[in-house]
């Protein structure tokens, strides 16, 4: 399918990409710009041109008269951004949301979490995953990196939807549940890896240091490396498990995992809140990528990631919500706001972490994260995953700056179309691909049946 994006504008930084010579005037500026969709790839993107169509004021654009493309999409000047990725979630705990509010992250696990978790079926977590899905629609978000189980049933979900996704089977060997956990992880990479089209993608997901045995975590590492595939954990998320490192290794959670090899391949780590200059270092000879999930981490009370320290030194680092069960929401606009002021505040510092940093670890960063190509750019070549925004409302007014505006006055209420792979997901206050009314119904039911509400 061929789509045409017509008139929309860009951010500074992307416009300075390309040539801005317009083939149609002649000119060498164009506030406005179209952008070409072939399949799931963007195919160009160039100066917007229009021409006269008769004296009732309307206008063509160049090649769609001519049935050149399926679809053209009128962009109204409005503010085209790469869709934003969601590198750090688990979709299936979504049902969950609000259930052990305001509790610490082992406390919440243990008396909370999991045992809730022991009674979610697969259809539960399929309807879950899906309400997941329909909310970062709507917020912009066309990637997510997720880790949990009864991954088929997440798999299906983002199948149906058009969602990119890399997805993690969590893996613990706590009450020997291990070997289970890894054949199904196994048996996900063979049904799901690189299948829609290269959309859906799979990593290995041991849970953490701390519910991993080093056996268990040098078998999945082992397992990974037979697959060809990486590794997606959490890492020094609390203080507890940097104590329980020192006193069970002599190291860090990250040292641990350096000392059994696992470093040896590609590994992405959640959180680092409790990350060491030597694990900075660490991290960056072993091109570990990292994922910021600052909202989770607060409202956890787990702490401060060292994110300037790690950004300094060069990490490749993307943004995450965590589930909607410690975060309440998967807004990414949220997180990457965040993300910039609470830095700011920690280090008494109003220029570290700025704007453009943040977005770009919502975008590009979190692609990268999750070993991703050519996905967090509005370039051709590059996935078609894109998002319009209205930046004309009041709290838009006056943009001195562009970026700025997006990260510090933007929010998911602004997106009104949202585009994963080539696919208009999300429109005009209306999901595309997801019937919104069956699937509340589908929850509440769920909900219900487990007492959650």
């Amino acid at each position: 399918m061929k789509i045409l994006i017509a008139n929309i504008s860009l951010l500074p930084s992307t416009e300075s990409l390309f040539d801005s010579h317009d083939p149609y005037t002649n000119t060498r500026h164009s506030s406005t710009w179209d952008i070409g969709i072939a399949g799931d790839v963007i195919e160009f993107v160039r100066p917007h041109t229009t021409v006269p169509m008769g004296a009732g004021g309307r206008e063509r654009t160049p090649g769609s008269e001519a049935g050149e493309y399926d679809k053209v999409i009128l962009g109204d000047g409005r503010l085209a951004l790469p869709g934003l990725v969601n590198a750090h979630t688990h979709l299936g705990m979504t049902l969950l949301r609000g259930y052990g509010d305001d509790l610490p992250l082992m406390q919440w696990l243990e008396e909370k979490i999991w045992p809730i978790e022991a009674e979610l079926s697969a259809d539960d977590v399929y309807w879950a995953s899906l309400l997941a899905i329909g909310e970062m629609f709507k917020a912009g978000v066309t990637t997510c990196g997720d880790m949990y189980f009864h991954m088929d049933a997440t798999a299906k979900a983002i199948a149906e939807s058009g969602m990119r996704a890399s997805l993690s089977r969590g893996l613990q060997d706590i009450g020997g549940s291990g070997k289970q956990g890894l054949q199904e992880a196994a048996a996900l990479c063979r049904n799901w890896h690189n299948s829609c089209r290269g959309r859906v993608t799979v990593m290995l997901g041991p849970h953490a240091p701390y519910t991993c045995s080093p056996e268990f975590l040098r078998q999945t590492f082992d397992k990974a490396q037979r697959l060809g595939i990486p590794l997606h954990i959490h890492v020094a998320e609390t203080e507890t498990e940097i104590q329980e490192a020192a006193d069970n290794y002599k190291t860090t959670p990250l040292g641990l995992l350096e000392e059994l090899g696992v470093l040896d391949g590609p590994v992405t780590a959640a959180h680092a809140v409790y990350f060491s200059p030597d694990d900075i270092q660490l991290a960056l000879e072993r091109d570990v990528r990292i994922i910021h999930c600052p909202g989770s981490n607060m409202k956890l009370g787990s702490g401060i990631a060292p994110l300037p320290d790690m950004l300094e030194a060069g990490l490749k680092i993307g943004l995450g919500t965590d589930s909607a069960a410690s975060n309440n929401t998967l807004n990414l606009w949220e997180e990457m706001r965040l993300s910039s002021l609470i830095h700011k505040a920690e280090n008494r510092n109003a220029k570290v972490v700025p704007a453009e940093t943040s977005l770009t670890m919502a975008t590009k960063g979190g692609a990268d994260a999750l070993h991703l190509n050519k996905v967090g750019k509005i370039l051709p070549g590059w996935a078609a995953d894109l998002i319009l925004v209205d930046n004309k409302g009041l709290h838009w007014q006056p943009t001195s700056d562009l970026e700025a505006s997006v990260v510090y006055a933007g929010g998911a209420q602004d997106v009104n179309l949202t585009m994963a792979a080539g696919r208009v997901v999300y429109e005009g206050g209306r999901l595309t691909t997801i019937d919104e009314d069956r699937l509340v119904y589908q929850v509440q039911k769920c909900a219900q049946r487990l007492g959650l509400c």
